[in-house]
């Protein structure tokens, strides 16, 4: 697996794109700091433009990294997340201009999982994540629920992780500067 991590890094750098298992269901991702590489996953989902994708981090400190003065709500919510949690923070920083939703917000979710980690880790910035699948399309769970054209438009799918079951997508809470919580996804 070391060896596929090193080779998905250096496709990420350049801009690539990829087809993933993450510790919820599968995705398709990029370094989320390349506004192109953004860009092509916005085309190959087929989705709006003005609806955001999250984005991948290895720890609260990266999360930091990527939100203008993190809420300490939002640090407590990730220490204590017993599942995977995508948080939607306000006053996004440092990704890709045409990342972040309309707003300036961006969901973030700290990832642990034995492919994701040590890559984002590798890689040291975020990546992008969205479910491997055409907006409006039901998310895949195993490898085989990919349709053919979402295979065929990233530049390249990690081996790693095809024959297990994935989850279920992460729960989803978005806090606002004020201090209003609001649930997403249960």
């Amino acid at each position: 697996m070391k060896q596929e991590i090193e080779k998905v890094c250096e496709l990420l750098k350049k801009g690539g794109t990829i087809c993933y298992p993450t510790d919820t269901i599968w995705g398709i991702g990029c370094d989320a700091t390349n506004s192109k590489a953004v860009e092509k996953l916005f085309s190959i989902k087929g989705r709006d433009t003005t609806k955001s994708m999250l984005i991948l981090v290895d720890s609260i400190d990266m999360a930091r990294r990527y939100i203008d003065n993190m809420p300490n709500v939002a640090v407590q919510l990730f220490e204590y997340a017993t599942e995977p949690l995508t948080i939607i923070l306000e006053e996004a920083v440092e990704i890709a201009s045409n990342l972040p939703a309309p707003d300036g917000s961006i969901g973030i979710r700290i990832v642990n999982h034995n492919f994701c980690t040590p890559l984002i880790r590798k890689l040291n910035r975020p990546i992008v994540s969205t479910s491997a699948n055409k907006s409006g399309h039901p998310s895949p769970t195993i490898f085989s629920e990919i349709s053919p054209e979402i295979l065929s438009s990233v530049d390249y799918v990690v081996e790693n992780g095809r024959t297990q079951k994935r989850g279920k997508s992460s729960k989803i809470l978005k806090l606002y500067k004020n201090g209003r919580v609001e649930i997403i996804r249960g």
